[in-house]
């Protein structure tokens, strides 16, 4: 008998389940952009511009989506991106989107500002994930983190470079967001009409920023954690700390948070291995153009001298699609994941990822392709009528 997420066909259906299930604070948090949220509207919207070219009698068996991002193989060009707070969408929600990625076959990559630690993820998975660095002022601290990134054998590490200044997002502002959240009535209220989050947070020690909480001199306690971290994004990050960085882990650097062309040639002559186009999720500077809009010029400007990857926007297996007809080698969801997450846990995480699959399957059979490999700008309509769109 299909199960409540058999019965979810979209990443949508997912979102308004996972709405129906996470106190409001926490799902305003992965359900906002910055300001106004322009860039935010911008990075799905976007999508819906670009036109796929249908194929017709063509032989359809055999597809596969089967390639490598990183030099790992994986099920299809997708990868779990960084999420902060990805823990108070669940409990233990970190453990739960890994174990998920790892059985279907796809990255995961664990924020720095994530509820459960690297050693939690490394204490539950047995391949290899991906780590998020956000630089800080506390060099010590980064230095072991870094280490202790190693030591779990993160194969890769996302350096992300665009969170030197936190954009504001009213949502979280009004909401009074924290982890774990305070007790006023609002907070209390929202957390008691959500029984089943609240019965998994009280059988989980998981509460607060595990990589960050006991690893720091500065932050004994919950209310100078959350000190300690507001006054610690490193304003003076440059693109030299890319090359000690790279030095100190001993692996593939990824930088994320590139929306420009002039970046992205920095960010390889000082030693990137590969770049994320991605404006934060639309989370920090409100105004800057989509993710995918900008892809076509920083493929140019790359040349191919590293693999480019996209973030933001992604709800479907097809824009997946689009990203990768447009140059891309994979892509980040975050968002689409999180839903999963919120609507049914480990379980909700691995539907959104069939729900992606299949719609890259179906839809690329249906461009008259077999192989992710041969999906390329043949397959969307000219640029010269995405300018007539307003693309």
């Amino acid at each position: 008998m299909p199960t409540a997420l058999d019965r979810m066909l979209t990443i949508d259906d997912l979102k308004r389940r996972a709405k129906r299930r996470v106190p409001k604070m926490f799902f305003d948090y992965a359900d906002s952009g910055s300001w106004t949220e322009g860039t935010y509207r911008d990075n799905e919207a976007d999508f819906q511009k670009i036109r796929l070219r249908q194929r017709v009698a063509v032989n359809m068996e055999g597809r596969t989506l089967r390639t490598q991002m990183m030099g790992e193989e994986v099920a299809m060009p997708v990868a779990l991106a960084p999420t902060g707070l990805t823990g108070m969408q669940i409990a233990d929600g970190e453990i739960k989107a890994a174990k998920a990625a790892e059985k279907f076959g796809v990255p995961f990559t664990l924020s720095t500002m994530s509820i459960c630690s690297i050693e939690d993820i490394a204490e539950h998975t047995t391949r290899p994930f991906w780590f998020q660095l956000y630089v800080m002022r506390d060099r010590e601290f980064i230095y072991r983190l870094i280490d202790r990134a190693k030591a779990a054998k993160c194969s890769a590490l996302v350096l992300t470079m665009d969170l030197q200044v936190l954009g504001q997002r009213h949502k979280d502002l009004r909401n009074g967001l924290s982890a774990p959240p305070k007790f006023t009535p609002k907070h209390v209220w929202q957390m008691a009409t959500r029984p089943l989050w609240a019965f998994g947070m009280l059988g989980t020690q998981r509460r607060t920023f595990r990589n960050i909480h006991g690893h720091v001199s500065g932050a004994a306690d919950l209310g100078s954690l959350s000190a300690w971290t507001a006054s610690q994004f490193d304003p003076t990050l440059s693109w030299s700390d890319v090359r000690w960085i790279k030095e100190r882990f001993g692996g593939p650097v990824i930088v994320k948070g590139v929306l420009d062309p002039e970046d992205a040639k920095l960010a390889i002559a000082n030693g990137a291995d590969a770049i994320i186009v991605s404006n934060h999720g639309g989370r920090q500077l409100d105004g800057a153009p989509s993710s995918i809009r900008v892809l076509p010029e920083i493929l140019d400007a790359v040349n191919g001298a590293v693999d480019v990857y996209l973030d933001g926007g992604i709800r479907s297996g097809q824009d997946v699609l689009k990203a990768v007809a447009l140059g891309a080698k994979g892509a980040f969801i975050g968002r689409a994941f999180l839903y999963g997450l919120g609507a049914g846990g480990e379980a909700g995480v691995t539907r959104a990822l069939e729900i992606i699959q299949r719609e890259m399957d179906i839809t690329m059979a249906l461009m008259g392709e077999r192989d992710i490999h041969n999906v390329g700008p043949h397959n969307i309509y000219s640029n010269d009528l995405l300018r007539r769109q307003g693309y």
